[in-house]
Order: C-alpha cells, then structure tokens, then sequence
C-alpha cells in the first residue's frame, strides 16, 4: 500500500514537474514598439546614421533582421490597431488620420487579439507604455456623453469626463491582466498615468502646450499634478523592468506589449542624453530610446532568462524626418534611403525596421529580405505557440516563424501600405501599384497636376522610387488594381 502511495506521489509530483517544465520551454516574449523610429536610425541598418545605436546593434548581430518590413499604416493608431489584431485597420471604422487621447475604443469588442492568444496558451500578459487606440471614458452625468466633439478633434469638450472610476474598452478588456499606459502620444492630452484603466494621480489640471523649437511640441490639457513629461520614457522601462523581474518568478511565460513614446515629439532626451549625437536633438532621443532598449535586455541578462525571451524591436512608421531637418544635419538619413516621411505612401512612410532576438531558437545575425507586415505578429504567435486562431481572426496576418528558421519561401504574396490621407498601395513581387498621386501624406499630398492617375514602381531597381512606370506598363497597374480591390472588398488578405 506505502509502495502505491509513494508511487502515485511520485508520478503526481513527476506531472507538475512536466507540467512545469513544458511552461518554462514556451518563450517569453517582450514585443518593443517604437514611436516615429525609422529604418536609417539604426546605425548597423545604416552605417552613415549621425546616431549610436549598440544595443540595437546588439541586438541585430545576436538575432534576425527583416529588411523588407513594413507598418500596416504611416502613422500611429492604425499601425497598432494591426499588430494587436491581425488585422489592417482601413477594414475598422478608421479610414484616415490617427485617434487622439479622448476619442473612443477602436477595436472591436468582439475582436480577437494577440493578448487573447497569448492568454489562452498560458501566458501573463501586460501592456507598459503608449495605448493610443482609445477608450470609453467613463461620464459623470452618465445622461450625457463623457466626449462631445468640437471643430477641432483636439479641442473637445471634456467637462464630463470622470477621471476618477477606470475607463471602460481599454487594454484590460482586450486581453491584458495589467496595463500602465498614457492614452495617446506624448504629445496628446491627458498627461496622466492609467494603471488598468484608472488614473494614478488625481485631480488633473491644466496643462501648457509647447511648440518650440522643432520638434519639442506637445498640445495644452489635462494634466496630472505630478506627472513629468521629460521622464516618461524612463518611467515605463522603469516599470516594465520591474514587471519582467516580477513574472519571471512565476511559472507561467509572459507577453509584454511595450509601446514606447519615442522619438515621437515631444523630442525630450534626458540631460545625459543631450548634444551626444550629430543629429540634433531628434538624434539624442534616437540614442536615449536605445538606452531603454539595453536596460530591457540588461534586466533579462540579469535574471538568466534572455536565451529563451523572444525580443522585438520595431517601429509602428517611418520617422517623422522633414526636408528642413535633412537641410540641418544632411549627414543623416532617419529613413534610409527611403522617398517622403513618416505619413506618407512612400516607403520613409512605413519601411521599417523589425529585429527578433531569440536566442534558443533563432540562429544569430540573420537578414530575411522577404516582405512582412506588423500585422504578421498573431499568426507568428500562434505559430510558435502551436495554436489555431479562431475563425476571422488575424485576416491579415502571416507566419514568420519558418522565415525565422531559416525558410526562404516567401510568407506573403503581396501586402497593402496604407497613408494618413486614406491612399492605398500594394506590393507584389518586385511591383509596387500606387493608387493615386502624390504622397497621400505630409510630403506631397496632391501630387502633380500632369501627373498620372496612379503610380508603379520597380522595387528591385528603383527602391527610391523615383521612376513611375505607369503609364509603361498598363497590363501590371491593372492586375495590381484589381488585387488591391479585391483584397479591400473581399475582408482578409489572400493566402
């Protein structure tokens, strides 16, 4: 009877212990979104870059970098709306621009995302940094909107808003057991922490704008009496420091979604930072964001875990880097050499980089040359995590996983780009179809009156694109058209 006993404690204890152990092989994953990066930035991505960029650097050299990647927009809200869903966010209710600190929840309730997908294959779960894919605000009159909307979209009426009970649709309600977040860009009221959905200093007050000197712009609102906006950045890896340090005692993985605010205006380096790059001050917020990079990965050396942590690094677009300050520091390339800008349908746009360390996994200093998209996240999770996405989940997400392996098989047959203004283009081969002139951004928004009605570019010659074949090649602009349509129409990308 004792020999039954002990063995049936024996095998119970061996179970947990397989238990456990088939927790520890599922990797960490620590997914880095910078804001307004771009893919010239990266001093080993361009080795002309005015900037210095080791832990990025490191991180290349110990992991793979993608050279074709690219954000699922030009611009912020749109980018992020795709690397939680799967999904291109010109299928949601945003057609054009970005959401402000005010404007209600964009995903969907009813929306499947990869918080959800990590929560059902076991993992913690945890957004640190910027959200800026809106909320419900609670009102205090509730007979009456929290928001009403005024001319201006960043002028709204916001008498109503009670900061003091936690917003509802936020991250909490997507999938994440714990968010500290701000609601928009740093550069966006309000100027306040939520820790899962609630204020952490009350009351708000007014809060002065700023516009001056280039760059260093944020908008007037509300405000907490005690946040400060110059130590944002270093307040969330802070945290998110913290919270590594506190889930890698648990048995469970974790997923950290950790949006950062730069080099996103306000361009606000700390002093150490400052006058340390040869791309004014825009170049020392690019170097005081690698800094936070390496405290992530110094944590991670720290507590032994980073062979089996899945590190990424991306941007959600192009840098925000305009001819006058090509003009002031012309040594410096922030996207490359990549036409137009952080908005555009160009590829400064949305050509960016994306780098993933994994060091039991994935072999060292790679470079993939296939496209990707930052929608490509869900499926990729669901690839490692050996999970099948529920129907309609992910529509426009691929896996990257047998590219990370070493598979040359292109994962995608064509990708959408999609511009501030609502212009769209797709990619596919070595085609590139614009369809419509101009930038469809802050570069050249209208185009040419003589110009064509739309755009083709030879990607593998001419990946400055500065030769429109047009008008040279009807039969390719009309079968890329055609795809774009459908694509648009029919709800998920091809496969």
């Amino acid at each position: 009877m004792k020999r039954q006993l002990y063995l049936g404690l024996f095998l119970t204890l061996a179970s947990f212990a397989c238990l456990a152990q088939g927790n520890q092989q599922k990797p960490n994953v620590i997914y880095i979104l910078a804001d307004d990066m771009g893919y010239g930035d990266i001093k080993k991505l361009n080795a002309d870059a005015q900037v210095s960029t080791p832990n990025l650097d490191r991180l290349i050299n110990e992991g793979a970098v993608f050279t074709n990647a690219h954000s699922g927009s030009a611009v912020c809200t749109p980018t992020r709306y795709g690397i939680l869903t799967g999904r291109y966010a010109f299928r949601s209710t945003l057609k054009k621009g970005v959401l402000n600190g005010y404007s209600p929840a964009l995903i969907e309730e009813s929306r499947y995302t990869v918080a959800n997908l990590a929560k059902a294959a076991g993992y913690q779960t945890a957004i640190i940094g910027k959200w800026h894919l809106g909320f419900n605000w609670t009102p205090i009159d509730g007979t009456k909107k929290a928001i009403t909307p005024g001319e201006d979209q960043y002028k709204p009426d916001l008498s109503n808003v009670n900061y003091q009970v936690p917003v509802k649709t936020g991250p909490n309600q997507n999938g994440f057991d714990y968010s500290y977040i701000i609601a928009a860009s740093l550069d966006m009221p309000p100027y306040t922490y939520l820790e899962n959905g609630k204020s952490t200093s009350l009351p708000l007050v007014p809060f002065k704008g700023s516009n001056s000197p280039r760059g260093v712009f944020w908008r007037a609102g509300p405000a907490a009496e005690n946040f400060v906006i110059e130590k944002t950045l270093d307040v969330f890896i802070a945290k998110a420091q913290d919270y590594v340090v506190k889930a890698s005692t648990k048995k469970e993985p974790f997923f950290l979604y950790l949006p950062l605010t730069s080099p996103h205006t306000p361009w606000l380096p700390a002093d150490k930072f400052k006058n340390t790059s040869k791309a004014g001050i825009y170049g020392d917020f690019v170097q005081h964001t690698d800094d936070a990079v390496g405290r992530i990965l110094k944590t991670l050396d720290s507590l032994g875990i980073a062979k089996n942590t899945i590190v990424i690094f991306t941007s959600d677009n192009g840098a925000d880097w305009k001819p006058g300050d090509e003009k002031e520091y012309p040594l410096h390339h922030a996207n490359y050499i990549f036409r137009g800008e952080k908005s555009d349908i160009w590829e400064g746009g949305h050509h960016i980089p994306l780098i993933v360390r994994w060091p039991a996994s994935v072999k060292a200093n790679r470079t993939i040359s296939q496209i990707t998209c930052l929608t490509d996240l869900m499926a990729t999770f669901a690839g490692i995590t050996n999970q099948k996405l529920p129907a309609g989940a992910g529509p426009d997400s691929f896996n990257l996983q047998p590219a990370l392996m070493g598979d040359v098989k292109p994962v995608r047959e064509s990708i959408i780009h999609h511009s501030i203004d609502g212009m769209f283009a797709i990619r596919k081969g070595k085609w590139k179809f614009i369809d419509g002139k101009g930038s469809g951004g802050w570069s050249m928004k209208k185009g040419k009156p003589d110009d064509p009605d739309g755009q083709l570019y030879d990607m593998e010659k001419d990946e400055r694109e500065t030769i429109n074949l047009y008008t040279k090649y009807p039969l390719i602009v009309k079968e890329l058209k055609a795809l774009l349509e459908k694509q648009k129409e029919q709800g998920y990308s091809d496969r």
